[in-house]
């Protein structure tokens, strides 16, 4: 399991709690301009974060000593890119001695970006306090900026033997901080576990793995890390790594080349590992630290893209994906980013177009033909995505595992192309790769039941994929729309209702249990289940003409299905 996803940590890796905007918003004076304020509350709220740094810009003019806007200020600037606004900002919330984690963090920061470790290390030992992990790895990392590699090893060694629940965090920093400084020998056996501990590696640490491996020239254990890992036909970023191999070309280790990107990716780290929600802004602060340290780390531009596109700050979220180089291996990846932030942003048609144009200049690339895909299919234009998800499939030499989510796709095309006669084996194909997946299993199923075919096989999938995600409203929808194609109203009544509980506001689903309770003679309740369809639409699927009849006429269940088969 990648030590990167052990969510339960997350408590201990972030320290003090109050990290996001709108816990700081409530202890906001009213003193000011109104107009700003009331403007400024908005921009927290949206998650605006330009104009949360502008608006309090505005309030500090009239209030310069108040905590809250230096704070809001702070994190305004940090949020939406502006370094160096964030560390003037933390800089005054230091001298007045708030305690804020996150001025003391930007403070940590631009000690590393300026290579000032001495500063570094005396704020630790002032007391500014930034965290469990990031406070004893800026202890060992400034060591290591300042030539002392045995401080620096002991610094991770302390943090090894006394917080085991830091303690892979620790092991993986200190790999990479023995492979920086050429022994490349230990650094691979903690990489492997066989040294202090397993490990667990996130993609960087693998890629950071058969970087050591190659350079220790062990091209064969590389390229066979590399295809367990990735396949054999890796996406573009990884295929210039196996291509060197197969050539017999080291690969240089650049996962850190200082101290300072030592501490980037810590920050890298804890921004990929903590969860993350609308309105949380941690992940989004340590990724933007990140690249405040190490411009061109690429999983950090990509990572703050996405977080960019979650918080629906869609124009800078265009700007860290632009930021990427066009030499750089993940370059596709930022141009992706990109078409899917145009996308959410409402501009899908020239989402497309961006698409279209990078098919063009990359056509023999399956992730941008899958990308195209997945966005005509959004789009319900299915004979274009059919046709991207099939040269994406023919661009592969090898289907393996990792991809039955672009089988599975295609597959869902082509049943909504009506062409069941290849879409079923396409559903088929995927579950031979993942038999137990409950989406295809779930598809598969009712697909099949709708259609009247191998009713003991589909209801058989549909409940395994219950069995796997119980709490998925749509997956038990479908188990209790099973039951009532069936004619099985009785058994789809409770199973119905269920669907309603987890999904109480679903118009679909709530239509569904409106034609179960008619069909068992609940009218009244079905009448009640339609009308609070309607109040939930509209709903692409949902025809509300229909529900109306229904409300006025009521419905006649369907002949229940037979097999054909």
């Amino acid at each position: 399991m990648m030590f990167l996803a052990r969510l339960a940590l997350v408590g201990v890796l972030v320290g003090a709690a109050a990290l996001s905007g709108p816990a700081v918003a409530q202890d906001l004076s009213l003193r000011g301009t109104a107009g700003a304020f009331l403007s400024s509350r908005v921009a927290v709220s949206n998650g605006d974060f330009a104009q949360m740094a502008a608006n309090h810009d505005r309030l500090l003019q009239a209030d310069p000593e108040n905590p809250g806007f230096l704070e809001l200020s702070m994190q305004g600037h940090l949020l939406a890119g502006n370094f160096d606004r964030a560390v003037d900002r933390a800089a005054q919330i230091m001298a007045r001695g708030d305690g804020s984690n996150v001025a003391a963090l930007v403070m940590q920061a631009d000690a590393f970006n300026r290579g000032e470790y001495d500063v570094a290390l005396a704020a630790l030992d002032d007391g500014a306090r930034t965290g469990p992990l990031t406070d004893p790895m800026a202890r060992a990392w400034a060591e290591l900026g300042k030539g002392s590699m045995s401080d620096a090893l002991g610094a991770f060694d302390t943090v090894i033997a006394q917080r085991e629940e830091l303690a892979p965090f620790a092991l993986y920093f200190k790999a990479l901080a023995l492979a920086f400084v050429g022994d490349l020998e230990r650094a691979e056996a903690l990489l492997t576990g066989e040294a202090e501990g397993p490990i667990g590696l996130s993609r960087r640490g693998v890629i950071a793995h058969i970087s050591i491996l190659s350079q220790l020239g062990r091209m064969q254990d590389a390229l066979e890390l590399t295809d367990a890992m990735f396949g054999v036909n890796p996406d573009e970023d990884v295929a210039y790594l196996r291509a060197a191999l197969q050539e017999g070309r080291a690969i240089p280790f650049e996962t850190i080349t200082s101290a300072r990107d030592g501490m980037a990716e810590t920050y890298f780290t804890l921004a990929s590992a903590l969860p993350s929600e609308r309105g949380d802004w941690l992940p989004l602060i340590y990724a933007r630290l990140t690249l405040a340290l190490r411009p061109e780390h690429g999983d950090a531009i990509l990572l703050a893209g996405q977080l960019l596109e979650r918080a629906e700050q869609y124009a800078l979220a265009d700007a860290v994906y632009e930021s990427m180089a066009e030499d750089h291996p993940q370059y596709l990846g930022a141009q992706l980013g990109k078409a899917n932030a145009l996308s959410r942003s409402g501009d899908t048609a020239q989402a497309i177009e961006s698409l279209r144009a990078l098919t063009r200049a990359k056509p023999d690339s399956v992730l941008v033909f899958s990308a195209l895909g997945d966005m005509l299919r959004r789009e319900e234009d299915f004979a274009e995505a059919e046709a991207a998800y099939a040269t994406a499939l023919d661009l592969l030499d090898t289907v393996e595992e990792r991809h039955w989510v672009l089988i599975y796709t295609r597959a869902i095309t082509l049943e909504r192309l009506d062409d069941w006669e290849r879409a079923e084996p396409e559903f088929r194909r995927a579950l031979e790769f993942v038999p137990e997946e409950p989406q295809v299993l779930n598809y598969l199923g009712y697909s099949l039941i709708d259609k009247g075919l191998k009713l003991d096989e589909a209801l058989d999938m549909i409940e395994r994929a219950v069995e796997a995600e119980p709490d998925s409203g749509y997956i038990v929808d479908s188990l209790g729309w099973a039951f009532y194609r069936l004619g099985r109203y009785e058994e789809a009544v409770p199973v119905m209702e269920r669907a309603v509980e987890l999904m109480p506001t679903d118009p679909i689903l709530n239509d569904h249990l409106g034609d179960v309770y008619w069909a068992v003679g609940r009218e009244r309740e079905a009448r009640f289940q339609w009308r609070r369809a309607l109040s939930f639409a509209p709903h692409p699927d949902l025809d509300t003409d229909l529900v109306r009849r229904k409300i006025e006429d009521g419905k006649n269940p369907p002949d229940a299905v037979t097999s054909t088969q």
